[in-house]
Parts: structure tokens; C-alpha cells; sequence
């Protein structure tokens, strides 16, 4: 079994075919960290899942390796939390470089009242076993089926039926509900005639992984036409146990296999170590990889009884790290509701939603994406001498080199499809995400997410009055945050003071009251648990 740092790959057991027809609620295709998210959270609200997996073990190499505060907050809602900051290294900083010279530093928003780092770095495999290690406390609810892959699929109204085939034979599996988290290369995605649509880029790039004992500390750095890698750039990022992912682009007309290649990647890392001061220091390949990038989506990620999340379901840019962390939020967006329908406590039609509202984030997020893209590895010669009259001008002018910003990933807004509430001049609109303050609650220090359940909350913020008796169609808890809780001011600065929040369970504002009547949310639960 490979062993990176201080991990270990186990490698499991091909899990051997079924002797019947078996029919269950919810199949998962892909055990990566998306497919792994959603049954995990589809375990914690009870619901039971079958995952398809083609590999015998958690990935190798670092690939996605940037985690965003906000997806550590969804990590915290699956109960998976504490081994990622364990593990990660916290960073909340970047610097760029052009022709050797720092032309930027920058500093992500953070404050000493934060209970999250804006940023961790940690390798998918970390990411994947730890998603594992909390599936495992399901296993009565979540059954992995190693080396295993999906391998025809047949859809009806009701429900699919795909075919599950690996070295051992192959058997049908039945399910009512088919969520897609095989990748890029989605076998669902293809078998459904379904492709992705966007915006392809040209440039090329190689990933590695090297083990390097180097002091340098945790922070993202790029270079820009540096003397290792003329007219060309690279990125160098610190993860655990001391090993170091380097990204670095290739000329368009390279041969990936080539490029990719121990002999081939070791001169560029030598060079690249010559221009730090660090090539006396011993280091060892680990692993490499290529990337070609591209921001495409599906028109839908809501196809009757099979639903799509992550590189299924889009494929974006590692510029701003919205790869995996848009994946997280797709899963974080699609489990609530997919458990709630399942239950009998929604309507099909709320899963419409996720595709509108994830739809939407794709779009924030590959607008930005692109822009950061097309600075990384410019497309076409306007493009080519616009970041070269940039980068240029950022020696003298400083101002000037916020263009260089990568411009990282942050929480997405959803439109409010319906207009419940009252409207309000400050705090958080319907649609927002949740902004994590720092409260003084009964049992000392603590923030405001600690405090939410992963389920429908209304927030009292004020001098709060009796509970509300609300005949409401799914549970509804009540919280309430009196001005003496909020001792830094934080929470009246981004949430406002006496009103109501009604949240849903990934913590997105759904509406707001200055104080609502049991009638009010009754009737705003209802309609939107019936879908748009």
C-alpha cells in the first residue's frame, strides 16, 4: 500500500456481486468526496444509500487541495470537522510574483473572532478518508461497494436501474433515486446523452507532488514569467507532512503523457527550487498529474429520478479553488432536500430547486472563475498583452496589482424565488448565506453555527418573547439571541436586531419577520416544500 507523509492507502476489497435484485432509496454513483458528502449527510438525516465505487481506495495525489471556510462549515454540519483542522494548514495569505520581483501580497478577510480559517490546504486523500472515517460511523445506513462501477443504466418515472459490474461478475441494483458523482467523465452523465456546455481554456498545466522539508510557511504563491519557466506560470502550495504541490503551465502543443512523466517533471522542479534558494535541500517525487481547464455545466442537474453534483455536474478552473468547494456546496444544497422528499415531507418538485439554485452559483462562480483563468493562462494574444501590461505596470504601480488577485471563492447567494417576510434595510436578505459571529450562549464562548441545527431554525434575534406553537408540515426548531449574547456586536452588524430569521437546514435565509405569526410560517414552509 503507497504511503504519502505520515498516510497510508488502504485498499479494500472488491465487493463481490448480488445474487438478486435488490431495489433501495437512494444510489450513489462515486465515492469521491462529493458522493462520499452526500451519503453521509443523507445518513445523519436518516435516509440510507448504496455507493458505487470503481477505485479499491481513497485517490491518489493531492489533487483538489484548497478547502474554503465555507465548506468547512458544511464539514462541520457532517460531522467530519475536527480531523480536517487537525490536519490542514491554515492560511490566510498569497503572494505573486513577476520576473522574480513580489509584485502583490494579499490577505484574505479573516479577524481573531473567527472560529474558521478563510482557507486549509489538505490533499483529497486526506479529504476523502476522513469522509470515509465519518461514513463509517453509518454503516448500517451507508454500504460502499469497492471496485465496483456502473456499467448500463435504464431510468423510469419511478426510479432507476443501473447495472453494476467489477472483476468479481455483475449483478442489477434498483433505486428510487440515482444521484451522479462519478467525475468528469461521468458514465451516468454519458449514458443519459447529457454534456457539458461552457467555455473550454487552452491553456495546459502539470500538477506534483514533492516531499521537501522547507521553512517556507503556508501561504498560496504565483510566479509570472519567472526565469524557471519563461512567459509561462506557477503556483507552489505547503500541505501537510511537508509536502509540496507545484503547478506549472505547459506550452499548448505539449503531449500530457510526456509532460507528466518522473523524468520529465524532476528538471522543472530543480529549476523551480534553484529560484527559491532551496535547491541544497534533498526532496523526493511523489506524484504528478495534467489539467487542461474549462468552466462547463449541464443545462440541469435535476433529470427526473437521477440527479447530478460535482465535476458531474460542472467543471471549473482551479483559479479561486471553486472546484471541489462548489462540489461541497452542492452536496450540502441537495441532501436536506433530497432527505426530505424521501421522507415524504417534500414534494419531487423541491429537488428543481437545487438544479435553479445551483445553476445559479455555477454561473457567480465561473464568471469569476474565467476572469482568473484567463490572467493564469491567457487565450489569445489580447489577452496575452493585457496581463503583460499588468504584471509591468504592478512594479511601479501598485494599485495596479490587484489585477493579479485569484479572486477565491466565497459563499453564494440564492435568489429568493418567493417574497415571504418583511423587507429590511440591513442584515441578511432571503437567499444569503449564513454569517458566522462569535456569542456568549449558556455554556460560554461559542459561535452561531455551533448553535444551528442541521434543520429548519427560526431565529429570534432581541428581547425574545414566548416560543411560537407553529403547526408546521416538518420539524421547526427555535433559537433565540438576546443583545447580551452578542457581546462583540458582530451579530446585530451582519444579522440586524429584533426580527426573525427562518433558516433552512444548510443555514441559507428563507425568510425574514419583524415578528411572524405561527400562521406566516406554517404557510411558508408549505409552499416552499412543494417546490417552484
Amino acid at each position: 500500500m503507497p504511503t504519502v507523509g505520515q498516510f497510508t492507502h488502504e485498499r479494500f476489497a472488491t465487493s463481490p456481486p448480488q445474487a438478486a435484485h435488490e431495489q433501495h432509496r437512494v444510489l450513489i454513483a462515486g465515492a469521491g468526496p462529493v458522493g462520499l458528502a452526500v451519503a453521509l449527510g443523507l445518513a445523519r438525516q436518516g435516509v440510507a444509500s448504496v455507493v458505487i465505487e470503481a477505485d479499491n481506495t481513497v485517490c491518489e495525489g493531492s489533487r483538489a487541495i484548497c478547502i474554503s471556510r465555507r465548506s468547512l462549515q458544511i464539514l462541520q454540519r457532517l460531522g467530519v470537522l475536527d480531523a480536517f483542522l487537525e490536519t490542514g494548514l491554515p492560511w490566510t495569505s498569497g503572494r505573486s510574483y513577476y520576473q522574480g520581483q513580489e509584485v502583490l501580497a494579499f490577505s484574505m478577510p479573516h479577524s481573531d473572532s473567527d472560529k474558521l480559517p478563510p482557507m486549509i490546504n489538505i490533499a483529497q486523500f486526506h479529504i476523502e478518508q476522513f469522509l470515509l472515517d465519518g461514513a463509517r460511523r453509518y454503516a448500517h445506513l451507508i454500504d460502499i461497494r469497492w471496485g465496483s462501477s456502473v456499467s448500463a443504466l435504464q431510468t423510469r418515472a419511478d426510479g432507476a436501474t443501473a447495472t453494476i459490474t467489477s472483476e468479481l461478475g455483475s449483478y442489477d441494483i434498483g433505486s428510487d433515486w440515482l444521484v451522479a458523482c462519478d467525475g468528469g467523465q461521468s458514465f451516468v452523465r454519458k449514458s443519459l446523452g447529457l454534456k457539458l456546455e461552457g467555455q473550454a481554456f487552452t491553456g495546459k498545466f502539470v500538477i506534483v507532488d514533492i516531499e521537501l522539508n522547507s521553512p517556507f510557511p503556508t501561504e498560496r504563491r504565483a510566479w509570472f514569467d519567472c526565469a524557471c519557466n519563461p512567459g509561462s506560470t506557477m503556483l507552489m502550495h505547503k500541505q501537510p507532512d511537508n509536502i509540496w504541490r507545484i503547478d506549472y503551465q505547459i506550452p499548448d502543443d505539449s503531449d500530457l503523457d510526456e509532460a507528466i512523466k518522473e523524468d520529465n517533471v524532476r528538471p522543472v522542479v530543480q529549476r523551480h527550487l534553484e529560484m527559491l534558494g532551496e535547491a541544497h535541500l534533498p526532496w523526493k517525487y511523489i506524484w504528478s498529474s495534467a489539467y487542461r481547464a474549462g468552466t462547463m455545466t449541464l443545462e440541469s442537474y435535476d433529470h427526473g429520478r437521477v440527479l447530478f453534483a460535482g465535476n458531474a455536474a460542472h467543471a471549473m478552473p482551479i483559479f479561486g479553488v471553486r472546484g471541489l468547494n462548489s462540489g461541497f456546496d452542492d452536496a450540502d444544497n441537495l441532501i436536506w432536500k433530497l432527505a426530505l422528499v424521501v421522507h415524504g415531507n417534500a414534494s419531487p418538485k423541491l429537488l428543481q430547486s437545487y438544479s435553479h439554485e445551483r445553476i445559479a452559483a455555477y454561473h457567480v462562480n465561473a464568471f469569476n472563475a474565467a476572469k482568473s483563468t484567463e490572467f493564469m493562462a491567457p487565450g489569445s494574444r489580447g489577452y496575452a498583452l493585457m496581463r503583460e501590461a499588468a504584471l509591468s505596470l504592478s512594479l511601479t504601480h501598485k494599485p495596479i496589482a490587484s489585477l493579479l488577485n485569484p479572486r477565491q471563492t466565497a459563499a453564494v447567494a440564492y435568489d429568493a424565488a418567493h417574497a415571504w417576510g418583511d423587507k429590511f434595510s440591513d442584515g441578511l436578505a432571503p437567499g444569503s448565506a449564513p454569517v458566522d459571529v462569535p456569542l456568549q450562549l449558556q455554556g460560554g464562548p461559542a459561535h452561531l453555527l455551533d448553535a444551528l441545527p442541521s434543520q429548519f431554525t427560526l431565529l429570534h434575534l432581541g428581547q425574545c418573547a414566548q416560543t411560537l406553537v407553529v403547526d408546521a408540515p416538518v420539524p421547526l426548531q427555535q433559537l433565540c439571541i438576546t443583545p447580551q449574547q452578542d457581546a462583540s456586536g458582530l451579530l446585530t452588524k451582519h444579522w440586524g436586531q429584533n426580527r426573525s430569521y427562518l433558516l433552512r437546514p444548510d443555514g441559507h435565509v428563507l425568510a425574514c419577520w419583524r415578528a411572524p405569526s405561527p400562521a406566516q410560517l406554517r404557510e411558508c414552509l408549505s409552499a416552499f416544500l412543494q417546490g417552484p
